[in-house]
């Protein structure tokens, strides 16, 4: 699990946050996914700065990597990287793009990029652990609700619920923003192809670290996680 003994807290984070600058932040759909980030880096994944190559680490796979403010800032938080390099925040010589790049950001595993790959990634990836009998690593793939509407996140769905594949946990922040949504909400795409299924208030960290540690045997598992509409 990561370290819990930063020099920072979540209350810090908003802090890390305003030193990043720039015409492209994407504010909202950065602070929609703090409280999630949080969550998972502060009490869930297992991997640290100190095992982000480790083969049995968690994988965590930003796939929502529209403002990536607050994926930065909760990375600083936790030593992943120097607190020194955010307000540099998508200058030309920066390290920190407007999208992540896994070659330049250490502990980021996949480079963000078009709405609807990042599930895809991470069920090839929960099937490549599998694959070399690393069966203790899980895989984390945080989405938004708009990013759902990609077909590819389709199939992706489909394959994993037929294949019950236990190692790989969906976090979907929902802000409104999807252009059709879904009857019965968000949820009920997964759990119509046999996944584990919960909603919760995106900004309960309790309600969150439940959702995120509930056990699902033998299917793949999905967190919905309600946040203000983006435009509130």
């Amino acid at each position: 699990m990561t370290s819990t003994s930063s020099v920072h807290d979540f209350a810090d984070l908003s802090g890390l946050m305003s030193l990043m600058t720039g015409d492209e932040k994407h504010g909202p759909a950065a602070t929609s996914t703090l409280d999630v980030l949080w969550v998972l880096y502060d009490r869930v994944l297992r991997v640290s700065p100190q095992t982000a190559d480790a083969p049995d680490r968690d994988r965590f796979l930003l796939s929502k990597g529209h403002g990536p403010m607050a994926y930065y800032a909760v990375l600083a938080a936790k030593g992943y990287i120097p607190q020194e390099w955010l307000p540099g925040f998508g200058a030309y010589e920066s390290r920190l793009g407007y999208h992540p790049d896994r070659t330049l950001v250490p502990g980021v595993e996949i480079g963000s990029g078009s709405l609807g790959h990042g599930l895809p990634l991470a069920v090839g990836t929960a099937l490549g652990l599998k694959a070399r009998g690393l069966y203790h690593p899980r895989t984390w793939v945080l989405v938004g609700d708009a990013e759902m509407d990609e077909g590819s996140n389709h199939e992706a769905v489909a394959f994993a619920g037929a294949v019950g594949l236990e190692g790989l946990h969906v976090v979907a922040v929902d802000n409104s923003s999807a252009t059709y949504g879904w009857r019965g909400g968000l949820a009920s795409r997964f759990a119509a192809e046999g996944w584990s299924t919960l909603t919760v208030d995106g900004r309960d960290h309790e309600a969150l670290y439940e959702a995120f540690t509930t056990p699902h045997p033998g299917r793949p598992h999905a967190v919905v996680a309600r946040v203000e509409p983006k435009d509130a």
